[in-house]
């Protein structure tokens, strides 16, 4: 039986509302690194616009959270992906795998609801979707060792939080 060829329009409609939000934060830190404009700028900007123009899709909230956070943490973000990169420097990678690369080890390090195997795949489905041909293994191979530390960091993220007050 011959394969059916994929429709990608088809499938991303299928794809789930975080799925959407992570490739809108890849745009927005494409964008925002393109057009050399802070990333927190940009996503107050079409917040706003969606909010102004109803032909504009609104932000979804974890967008937000993903941009918001890469933006928080990107020193150790980039650290950990140039950390990992053999042969290469995070400069000399394409832009939207460095946007990819960012929003993965951010949501390795502190999306505790999200499974590490997740994230791994959404970066690499959205390299499928927006990259090169060899992206997308790239991708896989970098966060396959990034996987293998983020218990590590999250721990120790947790043990430097402070508790919350009592109420």
């Amino acid at each position: 039986m011959a394969e059916q060829p994929v429709d990608k329009k088809s499938t991303y409609k299928k794809l789930g509302a975080r799925h959407k939000a992570r490739r809108r934060a890849v745009d927005l830190l494409f964008e925002a690194e393109a057009r050399d404009v802070d990333v927190a700028d940009l996503l107050s900007e079409r917040a706003e616009l969606a909010v102004r123009d109803q032909q504009v899709a609104p932000v979804h909230a974890y967008t937000h959270t993903l941009v918001e956070g890469v933006a928080d943490d990107l020193d150790r973000v980039d650290g950990t992906i140039e950390g990992y990169l053999k042969d290469w420097e995070l400069s000399r990678l394409p832009a939207v795998d460095r946007a990819i690369l960012r929003i993965a080890v951010w949501e390795l390090f502190h999306a505790n609801d999200v499974p590490p195997v997740v994230a791994v795949d959404e970066a690499v489905e959205l390299a499928k979707e927006l990259s090169t041909d060899d992206s997308p293994a790239f991708i896989n191979g970098v966060l396959g060792q990034v996987v293998l530390v983020a218990p590590q960091v999250r721990a120790a993220a947790a043990a430097t939080r402070r508790p919350e007050a009592p109420e």
